[in-house]
């Protein structure tokens, strides 16, 4: 029987052939050289495959993806601060088009005025701080008494409520495969938890195995901690020096390539792992507004204030609606769907805080008429 190189050999002798395998994932290229003597006449003909060079090309390609990976993570989680004035001209031109809500805030409630403000916060990074010091999480209680508020955040929903401990937000854990509402209270029943959505419950499976394994993978790179959120991964970079990310990056897609079900993406400081389903906090955000009852209100002015990437699939979806604005807490220039920006969670709290004495003064006011 003639091979298929055999075959083949008829019509690429004498030259240098690239035939490229269209099966390989990383669509590597393999290199045929067939003697210029007619090979079929010749017992002693070679084709010769360039093993090695295959292999550095796979290592060069992989290297490529992770270093790839690795300037992401430089990205969205700075760590050096750049010269004063480099910091400033990049600042000043991207205060431009996301100037501080702070220094807009008479703009901003201008627009919502004769409309019901919808607060959307994230957790870590722009409520936490307010949450864990006692004397300012009153501004959270505040705050809800006068708006809908929900938290939005990527750990799981369990753990965020124990850190607010507030009955009447709604909860979306989990990067919003995991949403709640507030606590429903009778005469039969002290309460009544409702989960009105999870997406993802055929994966959580998969997501503790795979946990399990981040767990053993990354533990020989220091800093490295891989946290369970029910329907998604998070392993933490914040600790793992700079000269370690690659490596830490290397580790996490060595386990995720065994699970195409899964993807790998990332915020500040993390890397997160959640189930292919078009799901995310823009949809989380979008069935928050239908269950507070204001889907297709125009009377409606939804704010959402979030500190990473994660947050950008929300941002979105005011720039697609052209209702209500985003917010992105950050020090740092990124390129965000945001409408305004804040720098850290002191001045969320600020903002916070000022939005509030305008509500109340508002109503006071409404009250005497």
């Amino acid at each position: 029987m003639v091979s298929f190189f055999e075959d083949s050999a008829k019509n690429i002798a004498g030259k240098n052939v690239m035939i490229t395998d269209a099966k390989s994932v990383l669509n590597m290229s393999i290199t045929v050289t067939v003697s210029a003597q007619n090979p079929l006449a010749s017992p002693g003909y070679k084709i010769s495959i360039k093993t090695k060079k295959l292999l550095q090309n796979r290592e060069i390609i992989s290297g490529a993806r992770v270093n790839a990976w690795v300037d992401s993570m430089r990205a969205s989680s700075p760590t050096h601060t750049k010269s004063t004035s480099s910091v400033t001209d990049d600042q000043v031109t991207w205060n431009l088009h996301h100037p501080s809500a702070l220094e807009m805030l008479e703009q901003i409630i201008d627009a919502s005025k004769g409309k019901q403000i919808v607060m959307f916060l994230d957790y870590d990074g722009t409520l936490s701080p307010i949450v864990e010091d006692p004397d300012r999480a009153f501004m959270s209680k505040k705050l809800a008494k006068c708006f809908p508020t929900a938290i939005v955040s990527g750990r799981c929903r369990d753990k965020v409520y124990k850190f607010v401990k507030l009955a009447e937000l709604y909860y979306a854990g989990s990067h919003g495969l995991d949403i709640k509402g507030p606590e429903k209270r009778s005469k039969s029943k002290s309460d009544g938890e409702s989960v009105l959505f999870q997406p993802a419950s055929e994966f959580l499976p998969m997501i503790d195995e795979v946990y399990k394994q981040l767990v053993d993978t990354t533990k020989s790179t220091p800093g490295a901690k891989v946290e369970n959120n029910k329907f998604c991964l998070s392993v933490h970079f914040r600790c793992v020096d700079e000269k370690k990310w690659s490596e830490l990056a290397q580790q996490v897609r060595s386990v995720l390539k065994e699970y195409p079900k899964l993807r790998l993406t990332q915020g500040r400081k993390v890397l997160e792992i959640r189930p292919t389903i078009k799901w995310d906090k823009g949809k989380a955000l979008e069935f928050l507004l239908e269950s507070l009852g204001f889907a297709n209100c125009t009377d409606v002015f939804p704010v959402y204030i979030g500190d990473d990437r994660t947050n950008e699939d929300a941002f979105k979806i005011f720039r697609d609606r052209g209702q209500g604005f985003g917010i992105l807490v950050s020090k740092f220039p990124k390129e965000t769907s945001a409408s305004y920006s804040l720098q850290e969670p002191d001045e969320v709290m600020d903002f916070l805080r000022r939005l509030v004495e305008w509500k109340q003064l508002s109503l006071q006011a409404q009250s005497r008429m």
